[in-house]
């Protein structure tokens, strides 16, 4: 925990803070662009009520991501999605 890094993100227009290790911070960068960008993304295509539509798109579409490039058993993608929502907590 000594080495953890405090982190400002960004994701739909809310801003967090984490920590995390400063080796993870350019991986997290990476993913927090990905995920900010396929929101913009669902915003053009499709109609929603919220943002909160188009993160739950988001979700979706990123468990399906990792399941197809990685075959996660579906209780390995629930874990790392309750991680993310630990850290976003």
């Amino acid at each position: 925990m000594d080495n953890l890094i405090p982190l400002n993100i960004i994701i739909a227009d809310r801003s967090y803070r984490i920590r995390a290790n400063k080796e993870d911070e350019e991986v997290i960068r990476k993913t927090l662009k990905t995920i900010n960008d396929k929101i913009i993304e669902f915003k053009t295509q499709f109609a929603g009520k919220d943002m909160q539509d188009y993160v739950s798109m988001v979700v979706i579409w990123y468990a399906t991501q990792a399941t197809n490039a990685t075959a996660l058993p579906n209780a390995d993608i629930s874990e790392a999605l309750d991680k993310l929502e630990k850290i976003l907590g």
